[in-house]
C-alpha cells in the first residue's frame, strides 16, 4: 500500500529522536560559576579542612558561596559561585589564603543533572567567542635553552676528546660568561684539540687561552647559531604544547608565538584549568647521570635530594647520559610488586648513548633526576603600590636510584613514583614531548566572548529571526505540510544539538551561521518535495499517487545538491581553522540531518496523516492562492 512505512522504520525514527532530545537536552543547563582547587604537585589530596580554610577566605571578601564539592580521590574541589565578578575575587582570596601548596584557578562547573551525566550526555563545548576560556601568556627563558645546550656539549666534547685520546685537566660551563672552558697540560694537546673541535664543530668560536703553565680553551657559540637554538626552542616548545593541549582533550586551541620569546595559549572552555595549568607550565625535563664514585673529586660530583624523602640524599655526576628529549614515547603501569612506573623507549640516538655508557657501569648506580622550572611570587610596596614579581627557579630531585645490572638499551622503566597520578602524569609530559627550555607563566586569565556580548546576542536574535521567518512562510505557503515540514526543522535543530554534543564539537559565532543556513537547506529539501507534489495534483493525479510520486522523485535532487554541499563542507573543515572549520562543522553535521528529518521524519508525518486514506484534495495550497491557481 502506498506511503506506509513499515512498523520498524517508525520505531527506528522514534528511538533517533528520543535519544537526540536526552543528549541535546544537557544544553539547557547552563555552567555554575567556580574556583578550583588542585594540590600543586600529583599525589597531595585536597582534604576538608583546605575547603573550609577556602570558604572561610571567601566569606571574608563578602562573597556568597552557592555550593562546593570534591572529586573521590580528593585531589581537587570545586567551589561554585554565582557571578563572573564574584568567581575572580573568590580565587584571589583562596589563592592568598592557600599559599604556594595548591593550584588556584578558575573554572565553569556544569549543572547537568546526574542521570544525564550517567549515560554520558553533556553540553556542547563553546568557543571562546562564545563561552570564553583561559589565557595562558608564556614566556620562553632564552638564556636557559643556551645553556642547556652548553651542557650537552660539555658532555660531547668530553667523550669526543677521549676518543681523540687529547687529555684535559678539566670541561667546565661558565654560567656567567656562557663559555665553556677546557683545561690542557701543554700547549701541544691544546692546539690538536682545538683542531678537532673546529672540525667537528663548526658553529663553535674556538679562542685559545692561557698564560705561562695555563693552556686552555674558551669556546663561544656563535651569534648564528644562538639565533639557531633560540628558533628550535621556541618552535619545540609551541609543538610539545600542543601536543599537551591535546593530551588535555580541548576543541580548538589556540597555541601560536607572539614576539620573540612568548607563546600565547587559549583553552576555549577549558573545564579542568588546575590540570591545564600544572601540565602547560611544567617543564618536567630528565636527566640520567651515574651515581659519583667514593673517591670522585668534588668539583665533577653534585648532590641533590630524592623526591620522594626530602632528608634522603645522593651524590651524582655531573655528565649527563641523555635527558628527556631523547624520549621517544613512554607509558605509564605497575611493576610486579604492583607499584607504580613508566615504561620508556627512546630515539636512535638516546638509546646508543645509553647503551654504551650502562655497558661500561654494571653494578654501578643510575640515577633518574626530575628536573621541575618553577616561579614563586613576591610582593612589595613601590611608591605606595603593591607589585608583584615571579622569581624563576629550578627543583631538581631523584625519582630513581638503581643498579645497573646489564647495558640497557632503548627500553627500560623508570620506578620509585610515589602514585599512579604521578606516574600517569609523568608519562603523559614525556609522552607529549619535551620543552626545549623552560617555560613561565607570566599571565593568565580568562578570556571574555572575543566579538563581544551586544555581537552575541544579535548572532543569536539573527538565528532566531531566521527560524521564525521560515517557519512563517512554510505554515502559510504549505498549510498542513508546512506544518509538518517546521516539525521536522524543530527536531533537526535538536539532533544537530545531540550529535555536536556526543561529538564535542565546539559552537562557535561562525558555526551559529552555519545553523541558520542549515534552517534554509532542511526546508529548501521540502519545499522541493512539496512542489513536485502540487506538480501531480495539478496533473490530475490521485492523492496518493502525487505525495508517493513527490517523495521518490524529488529524492534525487535533493541528494546531490547535499552531497555536493556536504562535500565543500568536508573541504572547508580539512583546509580550514579557527572560524571556517567551526562553520564547516555545523553545515556539514546539519546537511546529514537534515536529510533525515526532511525526508525520513516529514514521510512518516505526512503517511501518520493521509497515508491509506482516500482523499480528493490536500491541504498543501498557499492560504492566499486557490487549487489551480
Amino acid at each position: 500500500m502506498l506511503n506506509r512505512y513499515p512498523l520498524w522504520k517508525y520505531l527506528l525514527i522514534l528511538v533517533v529522536l528520543v535519544v537526540a532530545c536526552i543528549y541535546a537536552a544537557p544544553n539547557l543547563y547552563p555552567d555554575d560559576y567556580a574556583v578550583q582547587i588542585t594540590a600543586s604537585r600529583s599525589g597531595q589530596t585536597v582534604d576538608e579542612a583546605t575547603i573550609k580554610k577556602a570558604q572561610a577566605a571567601i566569606a571574608a571578601a563578602s562573597i556568597d558561596v552557592k555550593g562546593s564539592e570534591s572529586d573521590e580521590k580528593g585531589q581537587s574541589a570545586l567551589i561554585r559561585l554565582n557571578s563572573g565578578e564574584d568567581q575572580l575575587a573568590a580565587r584571589d582570596a583562596v589563592a592568598s589564603a592557600l599559599g604556594q601548596n595548591y593550584v588556584v584557578a578558575l573554572n565553569l562547573a556544569p549543572t547537568t543533572p546526574k542521570w544525564l551525566s550517567d549515560i554520558g550526555a553533556g553540553p556542547m563545548k563553546l568557543g571562546l567567542d562564545l563561552r570564553g576560556g583561559v589565557h595562558f601568556l608564556m614566556e620562553v627563558d632564552m638564556a636557559e635553552a643556551v645553556s642547556q645546550r652548553l651542557d650537552v656539549y660539555q658532555g660531547e666534547i668530553k667523550t669526543k676528546l677521549r676518543e681523540e685520546r687529547l687529555r684535559y685537566s678539566r670541561v667546565e660551563h661558565d654560567e656567567k660568561t656562557g663559555k665553556l672552558l677546557i683545561s690542557f697540560r701543554d700547549a701541544d694537546t691544546r692546539d690538536q684539540a682545538q683542531s678537532v673541535l673546529a672540525k667537528e664543530y663548526p658553529e663553535f668560536v674556538i679562542t685559545p687561552e692561557g698564560e705561562q703553565d695555563t693552556f686552555s680553551l674558551s669556546i663561544n657559540l656563535s651569534e648564528k647559531n644562538i639565533r639557531e637554538i633560540e628558533d628550535y626552542a621556541i618552535t619545540q616548545n609551541l609543538t610539545t604544547l600542543r601536543n599537551r593541549v591535546n593530551e588535555l582533550g580541548v576543541a580548538e586551541p589556540l597555541v601560536q608565538r607572539q614576539g620573540r620569546d612568548r607563546i600565547v595559549v587559549e583553552l576555549p572552555g577549558i573545564q579542568d584549568t588546575a590540570e591545564a595549568k600544572r601540565v602547560l607550565g611544567a617543564t618536567a625535563n630528565l636527566e640520567f647521570r651515574l651515581e659519583a664514585k667514593p673517591d670522585a673529586a668534588a668539583g665533577t660530583t653534585e648532590s641533590f635530594p630524592f623526591r620522594a624523602d626530602s632528608n634522603r640524599k645522593a651524590t651524582l655526576e655531573r655528565d649527563i647520559i641523555i635527558t628527556g628529549n631523547n624520549v621517544s614515547s613512554a607509558s605509564s603501569s605497575f611493576d610486579e610488586t604492583g607499584r607504580p612506573q613508566v615504561n620508556v623507549n627512546l630515539d636512535s640516538s638516546g638509546g646508543s648513548m645509553m647503551n654504551r655508557v650502562t655497558a661500561n657501569a654494571i653494578q654501578r648506580r643510575m640515577a633518574v633526576l626530575f628536573i621541575e622550572h618553577k616561579t614563586r611570587t613576591t610582593t612589595s610596596t613601590v611608591d605606595g603600590e603593591r607589585v608583584e614579581k615571579r622569581i624563576p627557579y629550578v627543583e631538581k630531585s631523584i625519582i630513581s636510584l638503581a643498579t645497573i645490572q646489564s647495558a640497557l638499551g632503548n627500553s627500560f622503566r623508570i620506578t620509585g613514583l610515589d602514585s599512579s597520578a604521578e606516574a600517569s602524569e609523568l608519562a603523559l609530559l614525556l609522552r607529549a614531548g619535551s620543552l626545549a627550555a623552560p617555560v613561565y607563566i607570566v599571565e593568565e586569565r580568562t578570556v571574555g566572548p572575543s566579538l563581544g556580548k551586544q555581537n552575541i546576542q544579535k548572532g543569536v536574535f539573527s538565528a532566531e529571526v531566521g527560524l521564525a521567518v521560515v517557519v512563517l512562510f512554510m505554515l502559510l505557503y504549505y498549510r498542513t505540510f508546512g506544518l509538518i515540514a517546521n516539525i521536522a526543522l524543530g527536531l533537526n535543530i535538536a539532533i544537530l544539538i545531540a550529535v555536536m554534543s556526543i561529538l564535542s564539537s565546539t559552537l562557535t559565532l561562525p558555526g551559529i551561521a552555519g545553523i541558520v543556513l542549515t534552517m534554509g537547506m532542511a526546508v529548501d529539501a521540502n519545499v522541493l518535495i512539496f512542489s513536485r507534489i502540487k506538480e501531480e495534483l495539478a496533473n490530475r493525479a490521485p492523492v496518493q499517487m502525487a505525495i508517493h510520486a513527490g517523495y521518490e522523485r524529488a529524492f534525487t535532487t535533493i541528494l546531490d545538491a547535499n552531497l555536493t554541499t556536504l562535500l565543500v563542507g568536508l573541504i572547508l573543515f580539512f583546509m580550514g581553522s579557527g572560524p571556517v572549520k567551526g562553520f564547516a562543522v555545523t553545515l556539514s553535521i546539519g546537511i546529514v540531518t537534515s536529510m533525515f528529518t526532511a525526508i525520513m521524519v516529514t514521510r512518516a508525518l505526512v503517511n501518520i496523516f493521509y497515508g491509506g486514506r482516500k482523499r480528493s484534495s490536500l491541504p498543501i495550497w498557499p492560504i492566499f492562492m486557490k487549487k489551480g491557481g
